[in-house]
């Protein structure tokens, strides 16, 4: 809701002023936050009326610069009235700058987000993944779509972003764009980066987003049952392209490595462990946090199967990765050679490895968390969570105990009966 505006006139006398004379102020309210500025005019202290916030008399000098006060009034008061019909932001502030000249050329939203973009594309490698800047170049397209499918124009003013305008873009991504729930959440957070950096900046007076929480739906992450992941390695009719695809995929389902970190993995993240084994030390890529995991017989044979190959032995890696999309591509022709149906997917290799090869094999999840590279163990507990196997199998052995328990109450009950 805007606020009345309210306009004031007042003499100011400084400590200069000796010849009886003073500046008037000009003092701007809305909804009890002022803004005041100088008009640059000095009158006789002794001949300003404080109730009427005018000067005294009937003189043309007089009547001319009490005319004058009325222009800056209406001026401001025209001001306020055309913020008012572009539902822009108000403050006394922000009308005390217009009326000044002070405010400048306007800053959009869409200016905005693309400095943001470059700046971040400038420090790739430091601080910032090719990665993450491809989400804020989605997110920048998926907002300039809106803006024109709402507002019919290339770019808008970031102080008409309301929250109107989020809900808004929450509703296109989900009709217009099929996003999904989370995708849709995940867009619309980094939307909000812009605006916090707008309102830093003072570009903005309030935050849009103070009444707005993201709110994320729980997904269940898939992985493959341990049948699937053997007759996924088990498999032997596969073109080279999709043998060395199935290989690296089965690679992180026995290290539970990313595919980014598989990428970048070097023989001197190859490492001496403190069993004499051979182990993976290397920062995530995502989260630099270290990941230490023990080298698994399958892991080792799939490294040796590679060690001629000419990837290799060029030293551009471990193994010979292909892109991940090429990688995601090929696990598709995988999954239905294999009839297995689930979408399979590089990043579903470490949901494997952290539910069936590790968690239902009795591995701590504080151990799959530090394999992992996990800075905190609730985004482990996230796996833990789905294996409904793993419960049914400590819910039967727990059937066994109570029920082993009952048959020596019975026996100690017929001993003490006999």
């Amino acid at each position: 809701m805007y606020g009345k505006l309210n306009i004031l006139f007042y003499p100011k006398k400084l400590k200069s002023d000796t010849d009886g004379k003073a500046m008037i102020y000009t003092r701007v309210t809305i909804n009890g936050k002022r803004s005041e500025f100088s008009l640059g005019r000095r009158v006789d202290e002794h001949r300003w009326d404080s109730r009427g916030a005018k000067l005294r008399g009937t003189s043309s000098e007089v009547s001319n610069f009490n005319r004058f006060l009325d222009n800056v009034k209406n001026r401001l008061y025209d001001i306020y009235d055309s913020l008012l019909k572009e539902r822009a932001d108000i403050s006394a502030t922000i009308i005390k700058n217009i009326y000044l000249g002070k405010e400048g050329k306007e800053h959009m939203v869409l200016e905005i987000f693309q400095e943001h973009n470059d700046e971040m594309e400038s420090l790739l490698g430091k601080g910032f993944t090719k990665g993450t800047l491809q989400r804020y170049k989605a997110a920048y397209k998926h907002v300039s779509e809106y803006i024109q499918h709402n507002y019919h124009r290339n770019d808008i003013p970031v102080r008409r972003v309301d929250h109107k305008f989020i809900s808004g873009l929450e509703f296109f991504l989900k009709s217009k764009r099929n996003c999904d729930h989370n995708t849709a959440i995940k867009y619309i957070v980094n939307f909000k980066k812009i605006i916090r950096i707008s309102y830093a900046n003072e570009w903005i007076t309030k935050d849009p987003f103070f009444h707005w929480k993201a709110s994320w739906k729980t997904k269940e992450k898939q992985y493959l049952t341990q049948e699937e992941l053997d007759t996924l390695r088990n498999k032997k009719s596969f073109l080279p392209r999709l043998d060395l695809v199935r290989d690296i995929f089965v690679f992180c389902c026995y290290t539970g490595l990313a595919y980014s970190d598989v990428k970048q993995l070097q023989s001197k993240h190859i490492v001496i462990g403190i069993n004499g084994d051979r182990w993976i030390k290397m920062p995530r890529k995502k989260t630099k946090a270290i990941s230490s995991i023990p080298l698994l017989p399958t892991a080792e044979a799939i490294i040796e199967k590679y060690n001629e190959h000419p990837y290799v032995v060029d030293g551009k890696g471990i193994l010979p990765v292909l892109t991940n999309q090429k990688s995601n591509a090929y696990l598709k022709e995988i999954a239905d050679v294999c009839g297995i149906h689930k979408n399979l997917t590089t990043h579903l290799a470490r949901h494997t490895f952290a539910t069936t090869v590790t968690l239902s094999n009795g591995v701590s999840i504080s151990t799959v968390s530090k394999m992992l590279g996990h800075r905190s163990l609730k985004t482990t507990q996230i796996y833990a969570k789905v294996l409904d196997s793993k419960i049914a199998d400590e819910m039967e052995q727990l059937k066994e105990k109570i029920q082993q328990n009952e048959i020596s109450k019975a026996k100690d009950k017929g001993k003490v009966e006999n």
